[in-house]
């Protein structure tokens, strides 16, 4: 998972520009170019390491998702450090990602997974779903460190379910994760 951090959606954990200019041909220049953005006060930092999460999933079998449909959240922490409550006093997180569309609000696998027939959903401590793409519930921030905790676990899709044509294999899911300090 990645990161960008920043009140109402800008970024300022780092400022990241990505510019593409064609190489100009003899006889052509190019003027006038300028540059505009915004540099904002961030209210956290993110602890090294948690800018980039690998959650490693235990196996799971196709009976298991057969009989249960999905399974129990695995957690995982957000860490943020440095926290200033004159800048921000609450946090929302959201989790960006390709949508399962037989699992509304869960994710999709990643394309060249083995796996099939299943999606990955995200909840909160107290087993409340996160939808990708939709902003968690406000988090109420104190000076210092915070921990932002979250679950996360596999479904089975209804009609893989009912068929019993899960397929075997390895899978990823790729998210990027926003902090929004409203």
């Amino acid at each position: 998972m990645q990161h960008a951090i920043g009140p109402k959606g800008w970024p300022c954990a780092g400022l990241a520009l990505l510019l593409s200019i064609g190489l100009v041909t003899d006889g052509h220049a190019a003027d006038n170019l300028s540059f505009k953005g915004n540099l904002v006060e961030e209210a956290c930092t993110i602890r090294p390491g948690d800018e980039a999460i690998t959650l490693q999933l235990w196996d799971v079998t196709s009976k298991y998702l057969y009989l249960n449909t999905r399974t129990r959240g695995q957690g995982f922490k957000v860490h943020l450090e440095d926290c200033d409550t004159t800048i921000g006093k609450t946090v929302t997180i959201t989790l960006g990602g390709r949508e399962n569309p037989a699992l509304p609000g869960l994710f999709a696998l990643d394309g060249g997974s083995g796996a099939s027939g299943i999606g990955l959903g995200i909840e909160t401590p107290n087993d409340k779903p996160l939808p990708l793409n939709t902003a968690s519930d406000e988090q109420a921030l104190s000076n210092g460190s915070n921990v932002i905790a979250l679950k996360a676990y596999v479904r089975g899709e209804p009609d893989a379910i009912r068929d019993q044509s899960i397929g075997h294999g390895n899978f990823t899911v790729t998210s990027t994760f926003t902090l929004d300090y409203p």
